[in-house]
């Protein structure tokens, strides 16, 4: 099944939700979506909260392009963009493909520790900032929906300081891939 960029014409929160389980690659390594988290522009812990900058102006352009971004100037990490302000961090992956090329990028054998965390996809995924602004329905990027085994669960975000309450982190029910447990 496939998908057009009107999939991700919607609020985050939703297409968070349903991007777990959908499969995704860049330059054919990558893997199963099994964890998500929304952020919306009236989001104070949203990098689009105050407004467009030079860093965050992937943000504001079309859905269904990629938003990369560096966190704590260290870790390249990966968003899809919805509409205008709003983006869905991808902070886990189950990984299925290139995981030679993921582990030694990562310089880790186990496949739990390859993909578990935004920081550790951006790493074995070789994300950097020339992804950011891209089309997600053209190469490198691949991603296909493929039928969901599992119940989705949702909870608080993670990993931030501003609007922490927020039940918009959604994963895949007992995958051990998850970055966090819910």
């Amino acid at each position: 099944m496939t998908w057009d960029a009107s999939f991700f014409a919607r609020n985050a929160i939703d297409v968070a939700s349903d991007l777990v389980g959908y499969e995704f690659e860049v330059s054919g390594v990558g893997g199963v979506i099994v964890e998500t988290e929304a952020y919306l522009p009236n989001d104070a812990a949203s990098h689009s909260f105050a407004g467009a900058t030079k860093r965050n102006q992937s943000m504001f352009g079309p859905p269904a392009y990629s938003y990369v971004y560096l966190s704590y100037g260290l870790h390249w990490c990966l968003n899809f963009v919805c509409l205008p302000g709003s983006a869905v961090l991808i902070r886990a992956i189950e990984p299925k493909w290139g995981l030679e090329a993921m582990q030694t990028r990562r310089r880790v054998m186990e496949a739990k520790a390859l993909c578990s965390g935004p920081g550790r996809i951006g790493q074995a995924l070789a994300i950097t900032r020339a992804h950011d602004g891209l089309p997600l329905s053209r190469p490198p990027f691949r991603l296909r929906f493929c039928e969901k085994s599992s119940a989705i669960t949702s909870g608080t975000r993670v990993g931030i300081t501003r609007a922490i309450e927020q039940p918009w982190r959604f994963g895949l029910k007992g995958s051990p891939f998850l970055s966090r447990k819910f």
